[in-house]
């Protein structure tokens, strides 16, 4: 049967904040404990073109995209946290080089510079809790790691949470079965 509205909303269901889930394929105890995602801003860069009159901004430019953000519990064997640590810190390695060879190492001991990366999914999930759509992000990487700030005189337990920033070169967002939306 046709619809009679064709350009309306067919689910009148709205997207909730906490419907969704992540997965970083090289550190999946990062994973886990993520309690705050979100699909990262665009900025798509104009070109002027010049006029007799006044330059007119036009499409054309490169897309910009921001930084994926992302918090996560800290557990208390502090294994997630050091995971991205030893991760940032082997891309900076900040005393040898031997830091960043021991993290493009894979396990049959060949260097491989694509260890440096990981691929992460994003999945939106609906009112029902199944995916609506995932995006994944292509050769994530740590730039930056928040700080656990100690403090002996707090009077309620507030467990950490650590940010982490992730560069990637692109991300798309796909439907449940992996095809574009």
């Amino acid at each position: 049967m046709a619809c009679a509205f064709p350009n309306q909303i067919t689910n009148r269901n709205f997207l909730s904040p906490v419907g969704f889930k992540f997965t970083l394929s090289k550190e999946p105890k990062v994973a886990f404990f993520c309690n705050s995602a979100r699909i990262p801003e665009l900025t798509l860069s104009i070109l002027q073109q010049p006029t007799y009159l006044k330059d007119l901004d036009v499409p054309g430019g490169k897309i910009q995209y921001g930084d994926l953000n992302l918090r996560f519990i800290v557990d208390e064997n502090m294994e997630n946290y050091m995971a991205i640590h030893n991760w940032l810190t082997g891309l900076g390695f900040p005393e040898t080089t031997q830091q960043y060879k021991d993290l493009i190492t894979d396990a049959d001991n060949v260097l491989d510079p694509k260890q440096a990366f990981s691929d992460g999914s994003l999945y939106v999930l609906n009112s029902n809790y199944a995916t609506s759509a995932v995006v994944k992000f292509k050769d994530l990487f740590p730039v930056s790691l928040s700080s656990l700030d100690f403090d002996s005189t707090q009077t309620d337990i507030q467990y950490f949470t650590a940010e982490v920033a992730f560069k990637y070169t692109v991300y798309n967002i796909l439907d449940a079965n992996n095809q574009p939306l």
